[in-house]
This record gives C-alpha cells, structure tokens and sequence, in this order.
C-alpha cells in the first residue's frame, strides 16, 4: 500500500476586535492568524499514520482520533494564531511566513514528525487541528466526547478587560446577568487601588460561594512589591491569581508560591518550556498551585498534553484557555478540553471578541461553553 501524501497550503486573515481590549501589555485592536489549508493526495492507506505519542492516550479519557479511520473529507483548515510579544515562535511577519512556507512544502515529512515542530507552537496547534478535521466524519466534531456529541457543556470563566473603572464594572455586570459564576479579570493596568476598589464592589454584592474570582496579572507585579500585593487582594477570597511576575524567574516565583496567600497559576512561565524533562524540573521548582494552558502557545496538543500528564503527576490543578484565536481555532481548543475530566470553569468564552469571526457550533449560555448552535 503506498503511504498517504499531504498538499498544504496558507492564508493570512487580520481579525479585528468589537472594541478595544485592554491588558497589562498594551491595548489589543486587531489579531492576526493564517491558516492552513490541509489535503490528502491520495487515499490507499487505511488510517492516519504520524508520531502521535502513546502518552496521548494516555491521558485522554476517549479514543485517540489518530485512530480513526480516514473520512471521506478531502481538505480541513487549521488556525495558526500568534499574539506578538508572547508567541515563542513569532518574531516578525517575514520569518513567520517563511517557516509556514517550509511546513507546508514539506508536510507530509511533518505530520510524521509532529514533534519537531513544537517549538512552534502555534504552528503546530494549527497543523494538528487541520489534521483532526480532515480524519473526522464531520468537520465540526474533531473529537468523540459528550461536550462534542451536544450532550454537556463546559463551565468556563467570563472574561473582564482592563479599562476604566466605569468599563471594567459594566462588563462585570453583564457576566453576572449572564449567568457566569466564575469571573476572570485582567489586573495589572489600572492604579492599583482602583482594582481592589472593583473587587471589592464584587465581594459586597456577592460571597467567595456565590462567584469565584480569578485575576490575571500578566506579569505586571515586581518580587519586591508582590507579596503586598497579594496579601492585600486575598482579602478578597480570590480563585487564584495568573502569573503575578514576570516569567523566567523560576526561584523568585518558587519563593512566592511557597508563602503566598492566594494561589498562584502559571500561564507565561510555561511558555518555551519543550521537552519533558524540562517542564518537570519547572514544576519541581517552581510548584505552583495551578498551571493554565494554551496550546497555541504551549506546544499544540502534544506539548499540552504533556504538560497535564506532568501536572496529575505533580497532582497541581489545571485548566485550558483559547489563546485569543477565532472560532476555528478556538473549537478545536473547546474540543480539546472536553477529552479530559476537569471540572474547573476553562478559559473558553473568547468567541464573540471579533467583528470578522469566522462561523461556529458554538455557544455560551448561563456560564457553559456548549455544541450545536
């Protein structure tokens, strides 16, 4: 039988925000992404056959879609989304486009060495994703779970951006009436007191049992000035906080995981970090009460799902969160998610942040992510 060839092809799309969103790294107006167009030249082959680790399975709690056998669908798009300053594998728009070029004129070679492209992350998650639709019956169902058979939702957080006070309460509100009951807001911007002000606002109207509260710093505090900080917003029974200093400082963050007074989730820190023994050791050292994982910026599905292999060994909690992609990376995040059991509310409700989405499945309805719109 004569192995199956793959023709690949990509295509830059700028998305364009609703409105202005804010984070400790600067205003967010536009995002861009480029997919590939992924297509089999011929069929002979019974299955898809590429370096998919067993470790996959592993962890997962339904059957591995490598498996399956090859649909009758003979093309499938995967998003490649990068977010400037934080992709590892971005730099400028030429050597992106340059290494998209080189993967898609060799891509049969890396769909059988998946691996070698996880230190480019977002270009992996976008070739995985192609993959998955191109072997799956049905072009919206990537995986074979309850969530992707429109049986259960997803809990997820509601997303606040950073902005003025006025903003920032407004968009809280309209969680709240929603229906959300975990609440995720991005800190770090604004005068510092302003923030404890709006979390307060919060805690009057509703308990730590009523609404859980997560905060992401993104990095904006300093090791002198951060255990003040955290001691003055645990006062405020909050979920966790993400990332409260910069990333790269493995033995400060350990210290400050040790005796903080709120816990810490990882999300930055993770970034960069390929190969399992070298995410063992950040986990060792570090040991952190939570990592959040994006697989757009921490090695695709493989690199992902080695991380939470590392994590329930380590037994530290974690979640998923899309990494600001349109719908079609973003379904196949949500998709992603719903293959292990997590009961913790994921980082999933970005689908309405773009003039220009492209079309989903997708829907959020009183705080659940869900199937079948």
């Amino acid at each position: 039988m004569s192995q199956i060839q793959y023709k690949a092809s990509f295509q830059k799309q700028t998305f364009l925000f609703k409105q202005p969103s804010g984070t400790s790294r600067g205003v967010l107006t536009e995002k861009h992404a480029w997919f590939i167009s992924l297509s089999r030249i011929n069929t002979n082959h019974p299955t898809i056959q590429h370096s998919s680790p067993e470790s996959f399975r592993d962890v997962t709690h339904h059957p591995s879609p490598v498996t399956r056998k090859l649909s009758g669908r003979r093309s499938s798009l995967g998003e490649c989304s990068i977010i400037p300053g934080l992709s590892p594998d971005f730099v400028d728009f030429d050597s992106y486009e340059k290494k998209l070029t080189e993967v898609c004129e060799n891509i049969t070679y890396y769909i059988k060495n998946l691996s070698e492209l996880e230190p480019y992350p977002s270009i992996l998650f976008g070739l995985e994703t192609a993959l998955l639709g191109l072997q799956s019956q049905n072009e919206n169902q990537l995986f074979d779970t309850p969530f992707t058979r429109e049986e259960v939702g997803i809990p997820i957080n509601g997303l606040i951006w950073m902005g003025s006070k006025e903003f920032m309460l407004q968009q809280i509100e309209e969680k709240l009436q929603a229906g959300f009951s975990c609440l995720k807001l991005k800190i770090g911007a604004l005068d510092f007191d302003t923030e404890l002000e709006i979390l307060a606002s919060i805690r009057k109207r509703y308990s730590a049992s009523d609404i859980k509260l997560r905060v992401d710093a993104n990095g904006a505090f300093s090791p002198t000035n951060v255990l003040n900080k955290l001691d003055r917003l645990s006062k405020f029974q909050l979920h966790s906080i993400e990332q409260p200093i910069k990333s790269g400082q493995w033995d400060e963050m350990a210290k400050i995981c040790g005796v903080t007074p709120l816990p810490i989730a990882l999300d930055e820190e993770l970034i960069g970090v390929i190969g399992k023994a070298q995410k063992r050791a950040l986990l060792e050292t570090i040991q952190p009460q939570y990592i959040i994982l994006k697989p757009s910026l921490h090695g695709g599905i493989l690199g992902t799902t080695e991380w939470i292999q590392l994590a329930v060994e380590h037994k530290i909690p974690w979640w998923m969160t899309s990494a600001l992609e349109s719908n079609v990376g973003l379904n196949c995040v949500a998709q992603f998610a719903s293959t292990f059991e997590n009961s913790l509310p994921q980082g999933l409700g970005t689908g309405g942040l773009y003039e220009n989405n492209t079309s989903s499945k997708l829907f959020i309805d009183q705080g659940y992510i869900f199937m079948g719109q």
